[in-house]
């Protein structure tokens, strides 16, 4: 909470949530107050581990300069270290415009009473929405239809429409979500429209779904002609889909990553896709990010969709994201509590 009616903000934004998108944003929530911003967009790539911090910007001595006498940080991929903290006493409330503070030390954050909150749900719709279409390009074989065509003229791509080589359609597919969060449930939704013969298998989710319930990770693969991974990558679900897990699909079968990338064992999935077991995977996150030269996935380009982490990149997704983290800044200003803080 500020003191009077004036507070500094700090909107330091990249270029997917611009800094003038969160801006615009805060100043509509508090309009009342004497609102001064400072507008910052760092280029991210490659980013990676920064100090104690993951997925963030390499700015910290930027991010410094810009927070001198700042009490609220509203960012996208800014990090929030021990060492940003040490050095901005003033700083109140940090506000990431994403699913999970992890560009934030939040155990720093907690010893300076610092707030930290985040923007959960920002891009479900969005990654509903891509996943479901990544299935799609992996049952249909699109995207391995449309290079040749696309970039030699060729329609050598017409061999899909063979019996041999044709793919799979939705409508009674027996399609398995592991995970039923804000995502994993948008999926089953289109999935059941589509037709196809929902499973899911959450064991933290209680109460009606879309879809048939199944009790054991083992039986939804099984039973799965297509998965796609929608949990949360914690300890306990790293690592949750690899070769013994791959091995109890039916032959043939599709795999959907467009969750975390660890989750797969992607050296796992490259031996499937390679002996058949796997016939194709749609994959928008991986184990390391970018892909390194030695991973084995564009090798098998005939068989697999790869995108660069796009599930979540919509312009919906940006503008929900600035409007999110912005009434967080209003609560505060306020003195009102907190939607979705964590210290």
């Amino acid at each position: 909470m500020t003191d009077g009616n004036s507070v500094r903000v700090v909107a330091a934004g990249d270029h997917f949530v611009l800094p003038s998108l969160i801006a615009r944003a805060v100043e509509h929530e508090v309009e009342r107050a004497d609102v001064h911003e400072v507008r910052l967009g760092w280029p991210l790539e490659p980013f990676g581990p920064v100090a104690e911090v993951q997925e963030a910007s390499d700015a910290e001595d930027e991010m410094i300069e810009a927070l001198v006498g700042a009490e609220v940080l509203v960012t996208q991929m800014g990090p929030v270290t021990e060492k940003v903290l040490a050095a901005c006493p003033d700083l109140r409330l940090v506000v990431v415009c994403r699913g999970g503070p992890v560009n934030v030390n939040l155990d720093a954050a907690k010893n300076r009473d610092v707030r930290v909150c985040f923007a959960p749900g920002r891009n479900a719709a969005a990654t509903a929405e891509f996943t479901v279409g990544m299935m799609l390009a992996a049952l249909r074989r699109i995207p391995q239809a449309h290079a040749p065509l696309a970039g030699r003229g060729s329609w050598e791509g017409a061999t899909y429409y063979t019996y041999e080589r044709s793919g799979l359609e939705l409508e009674d597919l027996p399609v398995g979500l592991v995970g039923y969060g804000a995502v994993g449930s948008r999926v089953a939704r289109v999935l059941c429209a589509f037709g196809a013969r929902v499973m899911v298998y959450d064991p933290y989710v209680h109460g009606e779904i879309h879809g048939l319930r199944v009790t054991s990770l083992d039986d939804l693969l099984r039973r799965s002609r297509v998965i796609t991974l929608h949990a949360r990558l914690t300890p306990e679900t790293r690592g949750l889909i690899g070769a013994r897990e791959l091995g109890l699909l039916p032959s043939g079968a599709v795999v959907v990553n467009v969750a975390r990338g660890p989750l797969l064992d992607e050296g796992a999935l490259c031996d499937a896709l390679e002996s058949g077991r796997v016939s194709a995977a749609a994959l928008d996150t991986y184990e390391r990010e970018p892909l390194p030269a030695e991973s084995r996935l564009p090798g098998l380009a005939d068989r697999v969709v790869l995108t660069p982490h796009l599930g979540g990149a919509s312009r919906a997704v940006a503008e929900k994201a600035a409007r999110i983290a912005a009434e967080e800044v209003g609560r505060w200003v306020r003195g009102e509590p907190l939607a979705h803080c964590l210290t």
